[in-house]
């Protein structure tokens, strides 16, 4: 396999010659948000299969490519289908996609998710903006020889979800009349579900939701200097609070469920920006 810095390079040329604009937000879709791709003007499809020495998603409802179109006049590229860590893939492959839409252009990174709630004051089908997150329990995407073209060794992570971008969503919000929870969300690996005692830990630690992505591509954006905002859909009760097991099936139930309104909030963010 070769170096990363190589890897990306080849992804960039690959992908730049085929998506048809340079994108200036770049939006990833968590489990069951795929269909906000139709939104968009689609200007061109890249499946993340014909890309060189891209990792590919393998996870059930992700469909494994960037599209490419606007949403209004925002020219966009959005990702249907992540890498996830517990894929087993390294972290240096996690990030490969968020850092391939900086190196495309986008200056905004929207990242979306799935989670589980582990404040008492939510319910399933919630919409929570990520104002903080805790990554300290999966490993760093930093780690390693610092690749010096894409950002600093030591990054500043005191804002990793920029303020104006937060208020942004507050606004559109409220403009919906949506129910707009905020709170610090947890990255673990996965692909367990997490127990109750780990969830009582999580609280106590500050976390109101639980899941298994986002804060590395998140740490990775910022590296890079892009914007960054976080939106995630509570899609069930964590472990010991939910009085019912928990499975990916009933994750995905809850998204589509969810999708409407998740997906006019992301529109009204992208065609206020």
């Amino acid at each position: 396999m070769a170096d990363i810095t190589e890897r990306l390079e080849k992804a960039r040329a690959y992908v730049a010659e085929r998506a048809g604009l340079t994108p200036k937000v770049g939006i990833v879709l968590g489990s069951g948000l795929g269909d906000f791709a139709s939104r968009a003007k689609i200007v061109s499809e890249v499946p993340y299969a014909d890309i060189p020495e891209f990792p590919q998603s393998t996870v059930e409802g992700h469909k494994g490519q960037f599209v490419f179109g606007y949403l209004g006049s925002t020219p966009v590229v959005i990702m249907q289908g992540r890498v996830h860590y517990y894929e087993g893939y390294p972290m240096e492959d996690v990030v490969m996609p968020a850092r391939l839409m900086g190196l495309l252009g986008a200056e905004t990174l929207l990242l979306t998710n799935a989670s589980g709630g582990i404040n008492r004051s939510f319910k399933g089908g919630d919409i929570m903006l990520i104002t903080d997150h805790i990554a300290a329990l999966v490993p760093n995407p930093l780690l390693g020889r610092n690749i010096d073209r894409l950002g600093t060794r030591f990054p500043d992570m005191s804002e990793v979800y920029d303020s104006v971008l937060r208020n942004a969503v507050i606004n559109a919000a409220e403009e919906l009349g949506i129910d707009l929870k905020q709170g610090v969300y947890c990255q673990l690996t996965g692909p367990s579900y997490e127990t109750p005692a780990e969830v009582r830990m999580l609280g106590k630690l500050g976390a109101d939701a639980v899941g298994m992505s986002t804060a590395v591509e998140a740490i990775a954006a910022r590296h890079m200097g892009l914007k960054v905002c976080g939106i995630s859909l509570v899609t069930n009760m964590a472990a010991g609070i939910s009085q019912t097991q928990l499975s990916h099936e009933e994750v995905k139930q809850a998204a589509d469920a969810a999708g409407k309104k998740f997906g006019d909030l992301l529109e009204k963010v992208i065609a206020d920006m």
